[in-house]
């Protein structure tokens, strides 16, 4: 009765040390300022003490080249004043434990291979979901960036044609214009004008960051035309029409996808019930005479 006893004690005050343990490590965890961020996801912000826990412990340890690369990414999908690199490769490592367990747990009962095969495929399905949600947003990042562009660029175009400098056009253009991704980063712009940087390599910031193609013409047309001294209304207004253009083709270009795209659920889908519906009168009238 004694070792009993004595083991309960053991494994209490071992758990009670190891919970003990773990407080200390958060509390060597920085405090996350939230207030200067984007607001997280709902599932996140029940996770995010453990996300950052394993951002501060294991994620910043990892090499160099990994965290730009995902830093990049962040900063394309314009996720970066919502999490930094450490914290979102916490995220992938998390949900892959996470999905191996969950997974695990549900398929103990059953036995056999399946029990680690499917947890297994699980894990690195759980690795891979948030960097395919990262780029999903940001294909629908870059989509809204380009239906906007234009419209930004007219805005931009009469401020300078209004006697407006490029920071001073910025400005307006950024307190006229929609809300959206475009906005952003034309804020981030005139962000880092005002802190110091100058207007050429505020644009080629914000072109690193896109990385799309139409916006690196439109800022290497407004780099050009300030050093060689054209004048810069003219030339967003040329690049205005482009981008209105290009739009438009995009979309002429989606109708003529569409007809292309629908083959496959008319195959599949449409054309056998339509042939079912067809068919089934037949078939009756055929049976009622006794053919069949």
């Amino acid at each position: 009765m004694i070792w009993y006893i004595l083991i309960g004690v053991s494994v209490a005050g071992s758990i009670i040390l190891v919970f003990w343990w773990v407080a200390a490590m958060h509390e060597q965890v920085p405090d996350d300022e939230r207030q200067y961020l984007d607001p997280l996801p709902p599932f996140l912000r029940l996770i995010w003490p453990l996300i950052r826990f394993v951002a501060y412990y294991f994620c910043s340890r990892l090499s160099v080249r990994l965290m730009e690369d995902t830093h990049q990414q962040l900063a394309r999908a314009g996720a970066t004043y919502m999490m930094n690199a450490e914290e979102f490769v916490a995220i992938r490592l998390i949900t892959a434990l996470g999905s191996f367990g969950v997974g695990y747990l549900a398929l103990r009962p059953l036995g056999g291979t399946m029990v680690i095969l499917l947890p297994t495929l699980l894990a690195v399905l759980g690795f891979f979901y948030p960097a395919i949600w990262l780029r999903n947003r940001y294909e629908t990042r870059r989509k809204e960036i380009l239906k906007a562009l234009p419209m930004y660029l007219d805005y931009f175009t009469l401020a300078i044609e209004a006697g407006l400098n490029l920071a001073g056009a910025l400005a307006q253009t950024v307190d006229k214009g929609p809300a959206g991704p475009m906005r952003q980063e034309l804020f981030l712009v005139l962000r880092d004008i005002r802190s110091g940087l100058t207007r050429a390599d505020a644009l080629r910031r914000m072109d690193t960051r896109l990385k799309i193609p139409e916006v690196s013409s439109v800022v290497s047309a407004i780099i050009q035309a300030e050093q060689v001294g054209a004048s810069v209304g003219k030339v967003m207004r040329l690049q205005a029409e482009r981008r209105r253009t290009e739009r438009f083709q995009r979309a002429e270009k989606l109708a003529m996808e569409a007809p292309v795209k629908l083959m496959l659920p008319l195959v599949l889908f449409i054309f056998p019930t339509t042939f079912i519906v067809l068919a089934f009168p037949i078939v009756m009238m055929i049976k009622q005479q006794g053919i069949l």
